[in-house]
């Protein structure tokens, strides 16, 4: 477990257990624990939150903050308020190389749905407090820590990253920078269902990876239900914000409206990241619906194409099978010049009907085909933008 007393005037990470109150109106602290360490570390915890809170944990909300496979959700109690909200799990080591093109085909396909797994971060508001739950190696935990970090030794100036405030400003930081991450990886979602919609729609392919398409697909629905579950908790959250008693001085109120801002922003992100999905969901099954119907439109020209054959052959096959016959009176048989007249006949018949054919537009395939490739061209350029 690491304790952070932070503060405008001096932020400090306490190593050693018990732990000082902070000063009234002078900060607060921030207890951030390993899920696996969650059980043992659970009594000096609640001990920790008696002494600063006057209450400790409820014991539902501690198999809460336990659960691994919790989807994103708020709860509120008299003394303070629960969120869980789920993250990504991907490093961020392996989303730069994706997006930096340093990975193969199929190592950038199982990148990009490897990283839509998430874990859950619980946080637990109190006035005074704020106890977050990480999951094992969490990057949220240790990017926020060496902040804390760099803002104590004045690395950064407060105009730029000022210091939380509360501890709902550090949970409202923690959740936004999560949902950062969702933002990211909506790019190489759309990069690789590009990739994917272009061998569908390619004349030319022969597709046949459809577990892939079928495993991106999934993806995608499991981004949807975790991105409404995030809405819904970030709405409840917003929900009971509005509902806080009115604070009496005017700095209490800037406080409070600045959270209320950065909730509103949490939700516009998750918004955007979950309108995004939802276009790339139609955009996906409309490539599809797309790969058919020239399947098809290929088929019928390939079907159209053998009937005008058969039909031209059709009656070059009955001349020949009129003069096959064994008869010793058919016209033109003992004649020299016999052979090259059922030729030139059958030339002219082949000709007519390829004429025929031809101004019917049965043998236009190509520039319909040329048609239908711009189409799907500009549709394909339509659903990148």
């Amino acid at each position: 477990m690491r304790s952070f007393l932070v503060s405008l005037e001096n932020t400090q990470e306490c190593q050693n257990a018990p732990w000082p109150a902070p000063p009234d109106g002078q900060g607060f602290w921030w207890c951030a624990l390993d899920r696996d360490h969650l059980p043992e570390s659970l009594g000096p915890l609640q001990a920790q939150l008696q002494q600063w809170a006057g209450c400790g944990l409820e014991e539902l909300h501690v198999s809460d903050l336990l659960n691994v496979q919790l989807p994103s959700h708020y709860d509120d109690t008299r003394h303070y308020d629960l969120l869980v909200f789920r993250r990504l799990t991907a490093q961020a080591e392996a989303l730069h190389a994706a997006s930096d093109g340093r990975l193969n085909a199929g190592q950038f396909a199982q990148t990009v749905l490897q990283a839509v797994d998430t874990r859950a971060v619980g946080f637990a508001v109190f006035d005074r407090v704020l106890v977050t739950v990480h999951p094992p190696g969490c990057e949220v935990r240790e990017f926020f820590a060496q902040r804390l970090h760099d803002w104590q030794k004045g690395s950064e100036t407060r105009t730029i990253n000022r210091i939380p405030s509360s501890p709902a400003d550090l949970m409202l930081r923690m959740v936004n920078h999560m949902v950062d991450g969702y933002l990211a990886l909506r790019r190489l979602l759309t990069r690789q269902l590009g990739t994917l919609q272009q061998e569908l729609l390619d004349p030319r392919s022969h597709f046949n990876d459809w577990q892939l398409l079928l495993d991106s697909r999934h993806a995608l629905h499991q981004l949807e239900d975790t991105c409404e579950d995030q809405r819904s908790a970030v709405q409840e959250w917003l929900d009971t914000l509005e509902e806080w008693p009115v604070e009496p001085s005017a700095e209490k109120q800037r406080e409070r409206e600045l959270l209320r801002l950065r909730s509103r922003d949490v939700l516009e992100h998750i918004e955007r990241v979950l309108s995004h999905v939802r276009r790339m969901e139609h955009s996906t099954q409309d490539t599809v619906q797309m790969h058919f119907a020239a399947l098809s439109h290929r088929t019928n020209d390939i079907m159209r194409t053998l009937t005008v054959l058969t039909a031209v052959f059709l009656p070059l096959n009955l001349i020949t099978g009129f003069f096959g016959m064994n008869f010793d009176g058919l016209p033109l048989i003992h004649s020299a010049t016999g052979v090259w007249i059922a030729m030139a006949m059958m030339a002219v018949i082949a000709l007519a009907l390829g004429g025929f054919f031809w101004r019917r537009r049965y043998l236009g395939s190509l520039a319909r085909r040329g048609l239908t490739g711009g189409l799907i061209e500009r549709e394909l350029e339509l659903q990148r933008r």
